[in-house]
């Protein structure tokens, strides 16, 4: 497997090309593949994989619930993630089960505040007003194949407007050694490998929200039960490697040149 890890993706209409992004945040994004395929290799020497290892120490696996019991949260960063599956009727195919990832009021940017959303009740403690940044789909044999976000009843979660959950990705590190340092490690290179990708969903994720609620005006488009998934984009992991070291070695090659 060589490392060289853009998403070759369906309904990338507006994602902000490679071309467009700096040699920093190319090297970072590179830096970010690197521990991504290390990490599943890691693994796969080990016998396992990202889901077998989610679900590590878990007689039985059951649907909706959460993996590990209580979620992962790093007390240092305030990111938080947890791992489930639907019952296969209610699967959106491929998907055989997924991460959510989120983050907590104190660990998001200043000037951050939840958005205006009418009827909604916050929770008690502060630190709870949590915000879902994406969720990463897996296959069976446990590698990440889409990236989407949700509707706000699905998670649970307090809304915040898209700029707002982007700022917030910077932020999203695990750091803990439970349920394993190198799946932990893993989804929080992903987080930063696929952050242009992740950054058009949640505007998107904006958009349908908006459209939903034009189309339904008599509904609390929040709580519709009808709008589950707001966007969504297949990735391919190596696809997206090589062409981010395509990339750049385009940009390094122009950097000499203006020299």
């Amino acid at each position: 497997m060589s490392l060289k890890l853009t998403a070759t993706t369906a309904g990338n209409a507006g994602l902000r090309p490679l071309s467009e992004l700096s040699l920093a945040e190319l090297s970072r994004m590179a830096d970010a593949g690197i521990k991504v395929v290390d990490c599943i290799r890691d693994l796969h020497a080990s016998g396992t994989n990202l889901v077998e290892d989610v679900l590590r120490g878990s007689a039985d696996f059951t649907e909706w619930d959460h993996y590990p019991p209580n979620d992962v949260q790093d007390p240092a960063s305030h990111a938080q993630y947890y791992f489930h599956a639907h019952a296969p009727e209610d699967r959106d195919a491929p998907d055989f089960g997924h991460f959510h990832t989120f983050m907590r009021p104190k660990g998001m940017p200043g000037g951050v505040s939840p958005a205006a959303v009418p009827g909604h009740v916050f929770p008690a403690e502060e630190n709870d007003a949590l915000s879902h940044l994406v969720a990463i789909s897996m296959s069976p044999t446990g590698m990440p194949e889409r990236l989407f976000t949700t509707n706000r009843w699905v998670t649970g979660e307090v809304w915040y407007k898209a700029a707002d959950v982007i700022a917030m990705l910077d932020r999203f590190k695990i750091d803990v050694e439970t349920p394993s340092r190198p799946l932990n490690q893993w989804l929080t290179a992903m987080v930063v490998l696929f952050k242009p990708q992740i950054e058009h969903l949640l505007v998107e994720r904006d958009r349908a929200i908006e459209r939903w609620r034009l189309q339904h005006p008599n509904t609390d488009v929040f709580e519709d039960r009808g709008l589950e998934i707001a966007s969504a984009m297949e990735i391919s992991l190596y696809d997206h490697i090589e062409q981010l070291d395509r990339q750049i070695d385009t940009a390094s090659h122009a950097s000499r040149s203006d020299r």
